[in-house]
C-alpha cells in the first residue's frame, strides 16, 4: 500500500530487510546506538528470544522511494507488557475493569533494552513524521488498542508531539566523564592570565574520587576494601577476545540473577552466542574472580555517536549476575569496574540503566527518559492524558529534589549535557 509519497511494507522479521540498508539507515541518526542495529535485532529474532511465541511480533514498519530505503522502524505486537521497562500494567487493568481489550497493543522498542536511542530512523525530518503517520495508520488498520514508542530520541519525540502522540518521562542515572569545575579552579590564574578550562575528563579513578564529597568519597572507598578484602580480583576482556568460557560462565550468572527473583530469562543463551559472533565490538566483560576462580560477572555493552564536539563513546550497563555472595560486590563488578575502565579508555558516558537512585551515591546522575504514546480509544485517551500531567509533574519534583543530592563537591553539569569539549 501507499503511505503519502512512499511505498509502505510491513515485513514479518528483521531477515526481510539487508542489514546494510536498515544499519546505513541507522547511521544517519543523530542518537544510533547498538541496541538499533540489525544484527541485535536479528539475534533478538533468530534465538527466540523476542518472537511471537514470547508475545513479540515483528511487524517493523519501513517506507521505501524507489529501491532507497527512506524510514523504518522496529514495531512489535505485544499480547503483554513485559520486558518494556515503562510500565503501562494499570492501563491494561483499568482497560480490563472496563471489559475493553487493551492487548494485541503496537511498540516500537529495541526488546529488553532500556536504553534511549534512536527509534524512528529516518532520511529527513519529513520522512521521519510520515513513518509515525504510517505507524498510526497500520495500528488503526490492525485493530490495535494503542501504540508505545519506548527511550525515544530526541528527533523521535519531535515527531511523535507533532503527530499528537502524548509524552511519558521516566528517570534513569548516567554518569559523564567530566569533571566538575571547583572554586578553587576558578581561583586560579595562570600566569598568562588564562582561566583554566571549566571542564575535563577525569585523569584516573582517584581524580573522580577527588570530585566527590567526603561523604560519598569515603563510602565508595569503603565499598571497594570490602570486595578487595574477600580476596576478590577482576579481569576484563572485550570484543573478540571474550573467551566462549566466558560467555559461559556470564550466561550461568545471567540466568541465576532471573531465577533468584522468580522468573525465567528473557534472552537465551544463543542470542549471547549471536552476539560474540556478530557485535562482538560492541561487549565488554568484567569476571570476577576469588582464588582463582570465576564468581561472578557483568556485561557492559559499547556504542558511539557523532556529535557537534566530536565522537561520543558510551558505555552501557547491561547485565550481571554472582555465584556466590560478596559483600558490595554489585557496587564493584557494576559502577566501579566499568567506571575505571571509562576513565582509563577515553569513554564520555556511563548509562547505568533503569531506575535505581542508589546510583546517585556511585556519581550516576539523573537523565529524564521520554517514551510516546498514541491511544486509540477516545476516552482512555483523554484519561490518559489528564493521568501523565499529573504523573509529569510528579517526575518534575523528583528531579528537583534528586538534584538537591548531588554528589560532588560543586556543581556538574546534567548527564545529558553531552560530550566532553
Amino acid at each position: 500500500m501507499r503511505s503519502f509519497d512512499y511505498v509502505t511494507r510491513v515485513l514479518d522479521s528483521p531477515a526481510d530487510i539487508a542489514a546494510a540498508d536498515w544499519n546505513a539507515l541507522l547511521a544517519l541518526q543523530a542518537e544510533p546506538g547498538p541496541f538499533m542495529r540489525h544484527e541485535y535485532l536479528s539475534a533478538m529474532h533468530e534465538s527466540g528470544s523476542a518472537v511471537p511465541d514470547t508475545g513479540w511480533t515483528p511487524r517493523f514498519l519501513t517506507l521505501w522511494h524507489g529501491d532507497v530505503l527512506h524510514a523504518a522502524c522496529a514495531l512489535y505486537l505485544k499480547d503483554h507488557s513485559y520486558g518494556e521497562y515503562v510500565f503501562d500494567w494499570a492501563w491494561a487493568n483499568a482497560y480490563q475493569q472496563h471489559r475493553v481489550p487493551y492487548y494485541p497493543k503496537g511498540l516500537v522498542a529495541a526488546p529488553f533494552t532500556p536504553v534511549p536511542g534512536a527509534r524512528l530512523l529516518a532520511r529527513s525530518p519529513a520522512a521521519r513524521e510520515a513513518l509515525v503517520k504510517a505507524l498510526i495508520a497500520l495500528c488503526e488498520a490492525e485493530g490495535l488498542s494503542s501504540l508505545h514508542m519506548l527511550f525515544a530520541a530526541d528527533d523521535d519525540v519531535i515527531a511523535a508531539t507533532n503527530a499528537g502522540l502524548m509524552l511519558r518521562h521516566t528517570v534513569q542515572f548516567h554518569w559523564t566523564n567530566v569533571a566538575p569545575v571547583r572554586v578553587a579552579d576558578l581561583a586560579s590564574v595562570a600566569s598568562d592570565g588564562a582561566l583554566p578550562a571549566l571542564h575535563h575528563r577525569f585523569k584516573s579513578f582517584d581524580d573522580f574520587l577527588a570530585s566527590l564529597n567526603q561523604e560519598k568519597r569515603k563510602k565508595i572507598r569503603q565499598e571497594r576494601r570490602r570486595v578487595a578484602e574477600a580476596g576478590v580480583v577482576f579481569r576484563s576482556s572485550r570484543g573478540a577476545d571474550i573467551a566462549t568460557k566466558d560467555w559461559d560462565f556470564f550466561y550461568r550468572c545471567y540466568e541465576r540473577t532471573y531465577y533468584e527473583h522468580g522468573n525465567a530469562p528473557y534472552l537465551s543463551r544463543d542470542f549471547f552466542r549471536r552476539m560474540a559472533a556478530t557485535m562482538p565490538e560492541n561487549w565488554l566483560l568484567f569476571v570476577a574472580e576469588r582464588n582463582g576462580k570465576p564468581i561472578a560477572t557483568s556485561l557492559i555493552a559499547l556504542g558511539e555517536q557523532a556529535a557537534e564536539a566530536g565522537t561520543v563513546r558510551v558505555a552501557y550497563g547491561r547485565y550481571w549476575g554472582a555465584l556466590e555472595r560478596v559483600d558490595c560486590l554489585h557496587f564493584e563488578a557494576c559502577y566501579y569496574q566499568p567506571l575505571a575502565w571509562c576513565i582509563d579508555h577515553g569513554f564520555d558516558r556511563f548509562e547505568g540503566g533503569a531506575q535505581g537512585e542508589h546510583k546517585m551515591a556511585r556519581a550516576l546522575l539523573p537523565v529524564k527518559t521520554t517514551s510516546a504514546h498514541w491511544l486509540a480509544h477516545p476516552a482512555f485517551a483523554d484519561a490518559v492524558e489528564r493521568f501523565l500531567e499529573r504523573e509529569g509533574h510528579g517526575i518534575s519534583e523528583y528531579m528537583e529534589a534528586l538534584e538537591q543530592r548531588n554528589p560532588f563537591k560543586a556543581p556538574v553539569r546534567a548527564a545529558s549535557d553531552g560530550p566532553t569539549p
